[in-house]
């Protein structure tokens, strides 16, 4: 809803309501008493009371101390932020889902950071079962190092576990001190463990050969031998260019070659079936648990 007023210098100043936010809008049993205005001149009109209890220091100490004796008489407050990150803030505040609007990752990470000005903890706040979470992780596919960052800089364990999953495939070297600056040195640390315990895990993995099979007249112990100096070079040549987002096919398309070199039907099926348990156990390390990101997996790493 709009409407347009004489600036005072001629220019016609177009007004806007919050298509949320509206005076007559029944978001809680009592009307609303406040408005806030965006700098682009959009009006939300909010209860005191539910960003009073929301914040910790009377949102920026902008709440004003009395309550207005006529309904329609309502205090009206100037904020700085824009109308689309206000929006988001009220909506978080409010419990209410912004997604209608198609709020843009910059936006949202505004939003954020605008919390901790108004007394809002975005630790606390930004849950897993939150609206807001939920549209901070869909932008994780083409932004995860930001939504990491962000994640870091409040200590927003769970947000940072969702989007880890993202950053497998991200290269440490190209990471800015920026970056690291804005994760901050634990989280930075946790990154590193990320993928280092990855890669680790798969190299401990790939380590036994597989199982030697009954003897056999046509397959002696020492020519099951080959079976294992195959695996230890094909482990070797996987190893030089290892990354931590390595899928299970193509750790199946490095190893099966391998059976090319195996003459014996049992050595094959040795092999088999050695590929099939290491892909399982790798896709099991793929699924991370929240843990994994906690300080204490990382004792005695």
């Amino acid at each position: 809803m709009s409407a347009q007023d004489d600036g005072g210098n001629g220019t016609p100043a177009v007004l806007s309501l919050s298509n949320t936010f509206l005076p007559t809008a029944q978001l809680r049993s009592q009307p609303p008493d406040l408005i806030l205005l965006s700098p682009d001149l959009v009006f939300f009109y909010v209860h005191s009371q539910v960003l009073q209890e929301a914040s910790k220091n009377g949102f920026n100490n902008f709440l004003p101390s009395y309550s207005p004796t006529d309904e329609l008489d309502y205090p009206l407050l100037t904020v700085p932020e824009a109308s689309s990150v206000l929006n988001i803030l009220l909506h978080t505040i409010y419990g209410l889902d912004c997604a209608q609007y198609s709020p843009s990752l910059a936006d949202l990470v505004k939003a954020v950071e605008s919390m901790q000005t108004y007394g809002v903890s975005p630790r606390l706040t930004i849950l897993p079962s939150t609206p807001l979470f939920t549209l901070l992780l869909c932008h994780a596919p083409h932004a995860p190092l930001d939504l990491y960052c962000l994640a870091g800089h409040y200590d927003i364990m769970d947000l940072a576990v969702a989007v880890s999953a993202h950053l497998l495939s991200f290269s440490l070297p190209r990471l800015t001190d920026a970056a690291a600056k804005r994760m901050g040195p634990l989280y930075l640390k946790r990154l590193f463990f990320l993928h280092l315990g990855r890669t680790e895990a798969l190299k401990r993995a790939l380590l036994p050969p597989p199982k030697p099979h009954r003897l056999i007249p046509a397959c002696s112990p020492q020519e099951q031998q080959a079976l294992a100096r195959e695996w230890a070079l094909a482990s070797a040549r996987l190893v030089e260019n290892l990354r931590p987002d390595l899928s299970t096919y193509a750790l199946e398309l490095a190893l099966q070659p391998i059976a090319a070199h195996l003459p014996c039907t049992l050595c094959q099926n040795a092999l088999n079936a050695r590929v099939q348990d290491l892909t399982a156990e790798w896709a099991a390390v793929k699924l991370l648990p929240p843990s994994f990101l906690a300080p204490r997996y990382f004792i005695g790493f």
